[in-house]
C-alpha cells in the first residue's frame, strides 16, 4: 500500500483540516500528518501513542516501516538531529531505517468519535454537552453517568483504563452522576468554568495543577486525575481496531507499561 493511501485512510476517521480549524479558532498549535515521509510503500504498520524509541525498535522487530503515532513526532522546532542519544535519536533511526511516521493529534482529539469522545465513553457516559466545537469536531464533555459512589467511579475508571496510577480528589462516598471529561492535559480555566456551569459532580483529565485541583474542590467538584497516557491510549486504541482491517497490511499495537 502507498504511503499516501494509508494516509487517506487515517484521514476517513480524522482528516488534518480538523487540527487547522481548532487551531484557527482556538488560536493553538499542532503539528498532524506525514512527519517523515521515508517510504513510498507501506509493507506494515505500528501504531504508538508516542513517538519513542521503544516504538521504534517494536516497528523494526515486527517488520513495520511506518509508525502511526498520536503525539507528534515532531512538535517543537529542531535545529540539529543528534543520532546517538536525546530526543532526537529516534528520528534519525527511522531515518536510516527507512521508517516513515505519520502523527495524528488534535484531530484524533476532537474528531466526532475521537479520543475526547471515547474517554467520556470509557467513563460511563454516552449523550454529551460538548465545550468546543469547529466543524463537526468537539472537545470537552459533560453528561450523566449511572450514579455510583466516587469510590466506584474510580474503581470502575481504573479497570477500563487499564490503570492503578490515577489519583482521586475528594469524598469517597460523595455520589457521581454527571461528570465533566477532557482527554490529555485538558484543565483550564475554561474547562473548569465549563465544568461548573454544568453542574458535575466529578471532573476527568490528566496533568492537573495542585491550585487547580483546589479550586475545583472548592465549589464541591470531586476531581480524577488519569495519567495523561492511559486517558489517551484507550481512544487511539479504538480508532487502531477500526483502522487496522481497512488497510490490507499487517498492523501492531504498542502499549508502554511504563506509563499507562
Amino acid at each position: 500500500m502507498k504511503l499516501n493511501e494509508f494516509f487517506s485512510i487515517l484521514e476517513e476517521v480524522a482528516p488534518v483540516a480538523l487540527s487547522d480549524d481548532f487551531c484557527r479558532e482556538f488560536k493553538l498549535y499542532d503539528n498532524s500528518g506525514i512527519i517523515l515521509n521515508c517510504c513510498r510503500f507501506v509493507d506494515g504498520a505500528l501504531f504508538s501513542l508516542d513517538f519513542s524509541q521503544k516504538a521504534v525498535n517494536k516497528a523494526k522487530a515486527h517488520g513495520c516501516n511506518l509508525i502511526v503515532t498520536h503525539h507528534p513526532a515532531i512538535y517543537g522546532g529542531i535545529t540539529k538531529i543528534d543520532a546517538e542519544e536525546g530526543k532526537t535519536a529516534a528520528i534519525a533511526d527511522c531515518l536510516r531505517s527507512g521508517i516513515s511516521v505519520i502523527s495524528m493529534h488534535i484531530n484524533f482529539d476532537v474528531a466526532p468519535d475521537g479520543i475526547d469522545y471515547y474517554l467520556m465513553r470509557g467513563l460511563g457516559g454516552a449523550d454529551a454537552k460538548v465545550m468546543s466545537s469547529v466543524n463537526g469536531g468537539g472537545y470537552g464533555r459533560a453528561y450523566d453517568v449511572k450514579p455510583q459512589s466516587f469510590f466506584d467511579f474510580i474503581k470502575r475508571a481504573n479497570a477500563e483504563f487499564t490503570t492503578e496510577r490515577s489519583i482521586g480528589y475528594g469524598n469517597l462516598d460523595k455520589k457521581i452522576s454527571r461528570v465533566a471529561s477532557f482527554c490529555g492535559a485538558g484543565c483550564d480555566g475554561d474547562a473548569m468554568e465549563f465544568a461548573i456551569g454544568e453542574g458535575v459532580d466529578a471532573f476527568v483529565s490528566s496533568d492537573l495543577k495542585h491550585h487547580d485541583i483546589a479550586y475545583l474542590l472548592e465549589r464541591g467538584i470531586n476531581v480524577v486525575a488519569l495519567t495523561h497516557y492511559a486517558a489517551e491510549c484507550y481512544g487511539f486504541k479504538k480508532i487502531f481496531l477500526k483502522i487496522k482491517d481497512k488497510v490490507g497490511i499487517p498492523c501492531e499495537f504498542f502499549t508502554d507499561a511504563d506509563l499507562i
